[in-house]
């Protein structure tokens, strides 16, 4: 696998150059097709790759391009500190399952089979590498439909760190320590020069991570016909003082999950926009909460105008509840809530 890896880097590097010229002497970006036409014949000259993974890696290499919009992008680095790790893609055609095991390139590949693919057809896929040098066998697999969710609740999701979640029925979920308790033993591990058992504590931190975000993800999923998220800045606020926190609670990560399994389940997901969530009032719509900085550590407070008292966290979903039902509103469908609690009803003129 590590062989084949330095020739796949050695086909991406090239088409990667390629593409410049073509853009410097033509003026145009070269498709997959046109790299077709400059690779044919590659496995004929000495590369042991089969020749849909070529075509492969071309393909990848256009739609990579096209995604972050640059001219030429990053090389692959087969040896040094800093090498690529190893990457594979593959094509339906070049694989195949028989006795428990994958047959790539007319060789055979022994796995641990967890997901049980002798009931499936192989589709498109790649062998991938992680930091342990663990290889990966990801490749898609047509499975039967799910069954549609039946139930008609919604639900607004306030993100945060104190708690990693608060949803509009007051239920919390408890944020996740994944890194800070294994931070010490990592520390440890790299004062006494053992790469190998940092890797292998990162890699325990992010199945932790990952683990605990699938089971409740599927849990919300599987609870509600319409899921709203608040669209907190991860990334904007991963650049400041509480960047270890951010990245430890995984928001990006959990809202992905959210987003796939909902499209899978027929539940409604959508990321409405929480300006002032936390400052409004779910009951009145007055802005009398708590505010800027000095506000962060006031958790519950009592609205000026009607004299409700609200958890800061829940009242902030019940908010995000109430603008993503206003959108859906406003753009013709409507979600009842008979077997759910009552929702607060849409507030057209409130930006909350």
């Amino acid at each position: 696998m590590r062989a084949q890896s330095r020739e796949v880097n050695f086909v991406w590097n090239y088409v990667n150059e390629l593409g410049l010229k073509i853009l410097q002497r033509e003026g145009r970006f070269c498709t997959a097709y046109d790299l077709h036409r400059y690779t044919a014949g590659a496995t004929k000259e000495g590369l042991s790759l089969h020749s849909q993974t070529v075509q492969a890696v071309n393909e990848q290499y256009v739609s990579r391009r096209w995604q972050s919009k640059k001219r030429r992008l990053a090389w692959r680095k087969s040896s040094g500190v800093r090498r690529s790790l190893g990457w594979i893609p593959v094509k339906a055609s070049a694989l195949r399952y028989k006795g428990g095991q994958v047959w790539y390139c007319g060789q055979p590949l022994s796995l641990w089979d967890s997901y049980g693919l002798h009931q499936y057809a192989l589709g498109a896929g790649s062998i991938s590498e992680d930091s342990r040098g663990r290889w990966y066998l990801n490749v898609t697999v047509k499975v039967r439909t799910a069954e549609k969710s039946s139930t008609t609740r919604a639900v607004g999701i306030d993100l945060g760190l104190k708690d990693f979640l608060a949803t509009s029925d007051g239920d919390k979920a408890e944020a996740g320590r994944f890194y800070r308790d294994l931070a010490q033993g990592i520390a440890v591990a790299q004062r006494a020069n053992k790469p190998k058992r940092v890797k292998a504590l990162h890699a325990k931190v992010a199945n932790r991570r990952k683990d605990a975000l699938h089971k409740l993800s599927t849990t919300l999923v599987r609870e509600y016909g319409a899921i709203f998220v608040g669209n907190v800045n991860a990334p904007g606020l991963a650049q400041t003082r509480a960047a270890k926190s951010v990245l430890d609670a995984g928001w990006s990560t959990f809202r992905t999950m959210l987003q796939y399994k909902c499209a899978d389940a027929g539940v409604w997901f959508d990321e409405v926009n929480e300006a002032f969530s936390t400052q409004t009032c779910s009951c009145c719509a007055s802005r009398t909460g708590p505010k800027g900085i000095a506000g962060l550590g006031i958790r519950e407070w009592q609205c000026f105008g009607c004299g409700a008292v609200h958890d800061r966290d829940v009242n902030a979903a019940r908010n995000i509840l109430a603008t993503g039902l206003d959108g859906l509103n406003r753009g013709g469908a409507t979600l009842g809530v008979p077997d759910g609690p009552a929702l607060p009803e849409p507030r057209p003129d409130v930006a909350v």
